[in-house]
């Protein structure tokens, strides 16, 4: 019988971690199926557990359940415990073992795959929710000169970089303390995209030329990228390379070997125009 991995979420039908991970199988010769399962909201303890007893060894988890796949691990890798969820479980034995690699694949597309390396950087993170909370430990690993992290409630902000102080040091301010600053790397980690709208945030965040990373994917020129580009003449992404990077990580971890994400990465991009 073939290893069985899945993807958690409601709605679940849109989500494209099926055909990533079927790709990444067949390309690395894998013997495994990757389903997807939409428990009732509030059922997703039980719908793991049941996922496990039929022999489930690993899931990727997407909204609204990466809360509950945190509460539900037995141990916690630091990205999970730093983003306070959990992206991705492996079942080993009687462990549920917790994992977060929305921050390493955000850092493995800027740099590997848009040759963009953070080293030396001034990088403005936008949100101080799970979004960013997910990203902030494998960025300063990547050695940046500066993290700010802004957001409409400044208190949320300052708060998170509190929290990684004995890591790194990160400045937290609200989207109005941001006058009279600029930055190489733009990421935004808010929701704003999802409906259209963009963070308040001044056009001189944004050094000529820089880097700006709109961390949902598929949804074209969005308001916060479109600013960018007018400004700065930005160079512009989406986080199709994200997804595909995370699900690459979750793959490793689950399966010892690294699937290529170029290809699927390309197929995935839509026009940011």
């Amino acid at each position: 019988m073939s290893d069985q991995y899945a993807v958690f979420g409601n709605p679940i039908g849109h989500s494209k971690s099926p055909m990533i991970h079927a790709r990444f199988a067949a390309a690395t010769g894998q013997d495994m199926t990757y389903g997807a399962v939409e428990p009732a909201l509030g059922g997703f303890a039980a719908s793991l557990s049941a996922f496990i007893a039929a022999g489930g060894q690993g899931c990727n988890i997407t909204a609204p359940f990466k809360l509950d796949a945190f509460e539900a691990a037995t141990e916690r890798r630091p990205s999970a415990e730093m983003a306070g969820a959990s992206n991705c479980l492996m079942v080993d034995g009687d462990r549920i073992i917790a994992e977060n690699f929305d921050g390493v694949g955000l850092v493995n597309d800027i740099e590997n795959n848009l040759r963009c390396l953070l080293a030396g950087k001034r990088v403005l993170l936008l949100g101080a929710g799970g979004a960013t909370r997910g990203v902030l430990l494998p960025f300063l690993g990547a050695g940046p000169s500066a993290i700010t992290v802004a957001n409409r409630t400044e208190a949320k902000a300052v708060a998170l970089a509190a929290e990684v102080a004995a890591i790194g040091t990160v400045t937290g301010c609200g989207f109005d303390g941001l006058d009279g600053q600029s930055f190489d790397v733009v990421v935004n980690g808010t929701s704003g995209s999802l409906d259209a709208s963009r963070p308040p945030v001044p056009d001189t965040v944004f050094a000529r030329g820089c880097l700006a990373y709109e961390m949902v994917y598929g949804k074209g020129l969005t308001p916060f990228l479109a600013q960018a580009r007018t400004a700065a003449d930005a160079r512009l992404a989406d986080g199709v390379g994200m997804l595909v990077e995370q699900a690459a990580e979750a793959f490793v971890w689950w399966r010892g070997v690294r699937p290529d994400t170029t290809a699927l990465i390309e197929e995935l991009r839509v026009p940011l125009t």
